[in-house]
């Protein structure tokens, strides 16, 4: 009996890692608070508030630092990051820096349109197609013409409401298109099309069936694209004074004028969203609450949500290497989700090594269209 009951131990112990598999993680850059992560193709770019930016070369396993503290840049504190084979720029509250990657060296730029609030960079957006940069500035927006070395500055304001030309995120789509979000609405542009031709820009906000009409305003955090619709995090930011200011919340349209939302009715642990990613059929989404007493922002961790059935489930962020539920950006790379939070940096590993080796190339699944049966909230 006695060996019976010792060969089950034995057999329990050894099934364990079956029963409750690790998903493989690395943690970096402990302690940073994280703001964006881009890739150049072969090294992730990595900007920081309080640390400077940073690079990671893959093949190399190695870490570049550029801060104060190594007299490598001027600054420590951004906000964004773009990258191209030439050049890396980053957006700081004090203006534009850009890193000479020959040479390695930075410099800085300052806007004079917009006062000293012109010159905080919150977005940054680089079109290889283009060679443009787009630089979404806390008033106003600027294209630079990377080539000629050219800026063009455009003042986004609608029915005189400033917030409207305040940009916080920029993200392209597809070829074509360029979608620019705002504290208080989204812009889409065609950018083919001159930056002066007005039948190159459609402006939506809460109005008009836009965001559903909920809130005051609507503030933009993400932006992200799949096949069927087009997905928005929005800010929650509510008071005692204001209970409906920005009601926060995740939205998708199908670009038909059809909306829908996501919110804590659903599954989601707050209604505050910093930043939205995709790995095939699953949206991440990093979430927060607001406190209405103490006007301030509070982590809540990190959701998964089907974007065929909408089912949000929640993260155990212990699983992934990640001490921290304020998650404030995520970039997958096509083989590894980068979480950026306010304590750190975690790379977590999405690609099965094992499924590339076995699935061969005529097997690989077309993707799904998408079946949205949930009914439109009014």
């Amino acid at each position: 009996m006695k060996k019976i009951l010792s060969l089950i131990t034995i057999l329990f112990f050894f099934a364990l890692p079956l029963v409750f598999p690790q998903i493989p993680s690395a943690k970096y850059l402990d302690g940073a608070s994280i703001t964006a992560v881009i890739s150049d193709g072969g090294n992730i770019w990595v900007s920081t508030y309080g640390r400077g930016i940073y690079m990671y070369s893959v093949s190399d396993d190695q870490w570049t630092e550029y801060s104060t503290k190594n007299g490598k840049i001027e600054n420590d504190f951004f906000y964004s990051i773009a990258v191209s084979k030439d050049n890396v720029w980053a957006g700081a509250v004090d203006g534009l820096y850009t890193l000479e990657r020959k040479r390695d060296q930075w410099r800085k730029r300052k806007f004079s349109l917009g006062g000293e609030m012109g010159n905080w960079i919150r977005s940054l957006c680089y079109d290889p197609a283009q060679n443009i940069l787009w630089i979404g500035r806390f008033q106003n927006l600027t294209l630079l013409d990377v080539q000629k070395q050219r800026y063009s500055d455009r003042m986004l304001t609608q029915n005189n409401d400033a917030k409207t030309n305040t940009i916080k995120v920029i993200k392209l789509d597809g070829d074509s298109l360029i979608w620019f979000g705002t504290e208080s609405g989204v812009f889409k542009y065609r950018k083919k099309m001159g930056m002066e031709d007005r039948n190159a820009w459609q402006f939506i906000n809460n109005k008009d069936g836009g965001f559903l009409n909920e809130g005051d305003a609507v503030s933009l955090t993400d932006i992200l694209f799949e096949p069927g619709n087009i997905w928005f995090g929005t800010d929650e930011f509510i008071t005692v004074k204001d209970p409906n200011f920005n009601v926060g919340g995740i939205y998708f349209y199908d670009r038909h004028k059809k909306w829908e939302k996501i919110s804590h009715e659903d599954g989601l642990p707050a209604d505050g969203i910093y930043c939205l990613s995709r790995t095939g059929n699953k949206i991440w989404a990093g979430v927060y609450s607001f406190d209405k007493q103490e006007k301030k922002d509070y982590g809540r961790g990190l959701v998964l949500i089907d974007r065929t059935t909408l089912k949000v489930t929640p993260v155990d962020l212990n699983e992934i290497n990640i001490n921290s539920s304020k998650i404030v950006c995520a970039y997958f790379d096509g083989s590894n989700m980068w979480i950026g939070t306010d304590n750190g940096l975690s790379k977590v590993v999405i690609e099965n090594p094992l499924a590339k080796w076995t699935l061969k190339k005529a097997e690989v699944p077309k993707p799904e269209k998408i079946k949205v049966k949930k009914k439109i909230r009014r």
